[in-house]
């Protein structure tokens, strides 16, 4: 199915969770934000939230600096 991953039109399986994207992308042990359609999912959700054709995902990655 196709969505939007930060901004790019993405090709993935269909009812993928947002652990299975993650994980997918190399991102699984990093500290992650993550929104669907412009609403914050909880880290706490991402097993459970199911990504819906023509849905907008935008990952943010948390970088650490001084």
């Amino acid at each position: 199915m196709q969505i939007t991953l930060n901004g790019a039109p993405t090709e993935v399986a269909d009812a993928l969770t947002l652990t299975q994207l993650i994980e997918q992308l190399g991102l699984g042990a990093r500290r992650l934000a993550v929104e669907v359609n412009a609403e914050l999912v909880p880290r706490s959700q991402f097993e459970h939230h199911r990504i819906a054709p023509e849905d907008r995902v935008e990952i943010i990655q948390a970088v650490g600096g001084g």
